[in-house]
């Protein structure tokens, strides 16, 4: 068996993607593709073709994961507001900045909870807590 030119040690030396590409053109010819939903019609439009093609399959991981760039912005509301709030001298903007990141964190707790991610437990805060280490510090 050859992989990118190169033959592949302790496996047998049929070639499978021969093999496999044969039966496909042969299939092709008998006309078993013709009756499939959406024969001869373009392919829809790749919902991430916006996105550079070397960073794709990175956002495709993220999305299979259940990873949402909606939870990215919050999230990162979130710390820079508490940033604001450590940084804050007035207790009127603090408070109002308080107010703001309860918001923000039950937004994102709702968002959570509808992917069923509890977002109560101590170890989703431990993993939720060495993420951010990583991240910004």
């Amino acid at each position: 068996m050859r992989y990118n030119g190169k033959k592949a040690k302790g496996v047998p030396t049929l070639d499978f993607m021969r093999m496999t590409e044969e039966k496909i053109r042969r299939a092709y010819e008998e006309g078993q593709f013709e009756n499939l939903p959406g024969y001869g019609k373009p392919l829809p439009k790749d919902p991430l073709s916006g996105v550079p093609e070397d960073l794709r399959m990175a956002y495709r991981i993220l999305q299979n994961a259940g990873f949402s760039p909606e939870e990215a912005n919050l999230k990162k509301e979130l710390l820079s507001i508490e940033d604001l709030i450590k940084q804050s001298e007035n207790e009127m903007e603090k408070e109002g900045l308080q107010k703001k990141l309860s918001e923000k964190l039950l937004a994102y707790n709702q968002m959570l909870s509808k992917k069923r991610i509890k977002t109560n437990s101590a170890m989703f805060k431990n993993y939720q807590d060495k993420i951010e280490k990583r991240l910004f510090d």
